[in-house]
């Protein structure tokens, strides 16, 4: 019987092991979709609607992409609940002001992650959903209550800011 199913029968040491095997996944998730400082709460929280969620995890797809879900689903639900309402649509040449030159070097990909949590927020989930995680449009409008268009449109809008800020 594998951890899932032991955990969702109140194994807490098979939840443990869970946790341990997922934690990093999902605090890499939180920690792009609503940044570092409440990375870890979202973090626990994803944990705690877990636990109390086992029941509801039938075995059909595998436990991290039913756990990856649900904190997107919590993320979300957070970012609703700290009323996180940044632009979600902005001017091209607006965002790019605010980003700070890039110096070149081994610091590129800690840059790269600093220039994501610069992003106007629509083009930030967007991005982060597609480009990172691999969702399909239709499901991040679905997740996000936007139309797939939009959907397309901020991750465009994303990768053209990104590519000038990496660029300078």
């Amino acid at each position: 019987m594998g951890d899932a199913r032991l955990a969702a029968a109140g194994d807490a040491q098979a939840f443990e092991r869970l946790y341990r095997r997922h934690v990093a996944r999902v605090h890499s998730l939180a920690r792009r979709m609503i940044g570092t400082e409440d990375a870890d709460e979202v973090t626990q929280d994803v944990f705690v609607r877990a636990w109390e969620k086992l029941g509801s995890f039938r075995g059909e797809a595998a436990f991290g992409t039913w756990l990856h879900r649900l904190a997107i689903n919590v993320i979300l639900g957070r970012r609703k609940q700290l009323g996180i309402r940044r632009e979600r649509f902005v001017d091209g040449e607006k965002a790019i002001g605010h980003l700070s030159a890039n110096p070149k070097g081994a610091e590129a990909a800690i840059d790269f992650e600093a220039a994501m949590q610069l992003l106007p927020d629509g083009a930030q989930q967007v991005f982060v959903l597609h480009d990172v995680e691999g969702y399909k449009h239709e499901e991040i409008a679905e997740m996000m209550g936007i139309s797939a268009g939009t959907s397309k449109s901020q991750l465009h809008r994303a990768r053209l800011i990104l590519r000038d800020y990496l660029d300078r």
